[in-house]
């Protein structure tokens, strides 16, 4: 068995008009979480339907349950409020933490 590049390693979600189901092809191994997570909770809705020796995962799940959102980016106003949130509550940046341990 071949080590699949990051390349190789994709996510397909391939839904069509005519279905009531999605079906979502995945390596990422936080999407595969979070499938697994919600087929458990809701089995009626989600299921596993194929995994492979290479690591991906096939669910299948009700197409009403499927979201793709779309996040603009932060105007410098929100930034510079999140900074300011960020400052007033102790927030440290992750390169910090690690000069200081």
């Amino acid at each position: 068995m071949k080590k699949l590049s990051k390349y190789e390693r994709e996510t397909i979600v391939n839904f069509n008009e005519g279905e009531s189901e999605a079906s979502v092809y995945t390596f990422n191994a936080d999407l595969k979480r979070r499938l697994a997570e919600f087929s458990r909770k809701y089995p009626l809705l989600c299921r596993l339907e194929r995994t492979t020796p290479e690591g991906s995962v096939t669910y299948v799940l009700d197409k009403s349950r499927l979201s793709i959102r779309l996040v603009p980016p932060y105007s410098e106003e929100r930034r510079a409020a999140a900074r300011a949130y960020a400052k007033e509550h102790g927030f440290q940046p992750v390169q910090a933490i690690q000069d200081i341990a």
